[in-house]
């Protein structure tokens, strides 16, 4: 499984809304910038981290973009699975209503094995937390500082 570069930049985006901040709303511009991504592409994530509540915006000279909730409302798992959709690394461990499509899974012997990995994925994004993100930042901020 691999997480695309939507996904990935989903969730820097979220993270530089938290680590930057100050209550005021913080413009495109400013998030493209500091993160290295085109503004077009940034505006395509932001509109997704937008209708899905995970963002506020405000338009006009003062507008801009920044959190809905406390950064350790957000984990890596629910921005994913926003912008990537299912994280599952089978297709079969996606069924809706029980149904599943595989008329090999009652037999099968690796999705066990598939299970696993989705436990140990899912184990992971699920239990950081943008704060958690913020918080190393912070911290390796702070190492930078003394170092100079």
């Amino acid at each position: 499984m691999r997480i695309s570069t939507k996904g990935r930049y989903a969730v820097r985006v979220m993270l530089d809304l938290a680590v930057n901040n100050t209550g005021e709303y913080i413009k495109v511009k400013q998030i493209a910038d500091r993160q290295g991504i085109s503004e077009k592409y940034l505006e395509q994530i932001i509109a997704i981290l937008n209708k899905a509540g995970f963002v506020k915006s405000t338009r006009g000279a003062q507008g801009g973009y920044r959190l809905s909730r406390d950064p350790a409302e957000y984990t890596v798992g629910q921005i994913l699975r926003l912008t990537e959709g299912s994280l599952n690394p089978v297709p079969c461990l996606d069924s809706c209503g029980g149904e599943v499509d595989c008329l090999r899974y009652d037999t099968c012997e690796t999705v066990e094995v598939w299970k696993q990995l989705a436990d140990a994925i899912n184990g992971v994004v699920d239990n950081v937390t943008i704060a958690d993100l913020a918080e190393k930042h912070a911290k390796r901020m702070e190492s930078m500082n003394y170092m100079i």
